[in-house]
């Protein structure tokens, strides 16, 4: 098994009413209630638009934490998924239905696998 990240940038969502996005909740919580039952869900989640972000840089040999995100974009992660699964296919077909529930695109990423620590 291996650990996928399903994500998506908050500039793909694009425009939409309210009453749009109320409706989408069901079927975003549906396929949450589905990757539960096949016991493939780690973790997912909304991330806030307006909420703080902070940055810590430890490159001036001291870690300095800052308000604000550490590199200037147009592009910030809007929400994500983390899904433990057998191969490739199997997490592209999770962010298929990750992508219908929620309207607008999905990407996916397989996490390194965990290095084996002596101990």
């Amino acid at each position: 098994m291996a650990e996928y990240l399903i994500y998506f940038n908050q500039q793909w969502v694009g425009e939409h009413t309210e009453e749009w996005f109320r409706g989408r909740a069901p079927l975003g919580m549906g396929v949450v209630n589905e990757m539960k039952a096949a016991g493939v869900y780690v973790f997912a989640g909304g991330l806030e638009e307006a909420g703080p972000v902070y940055s810590a840089d430890p490159t001036s040999g001291t870690v300095m934490i800052t308000d604000g995100p550490y590199v200037e974009t147009k592009e910030f992660l809007g929400g994500f998924a983390v899904v433990d699964v057998p191969d490739d296919e199997t997490a592209k077909m999770w962010a298929g239905k990750i992508a219908e529930a929620c309207g607008w695109p999905q990407e996916v990423r397989r996490f390194k696998p965990q290095p084996k620590i002596p101990g």
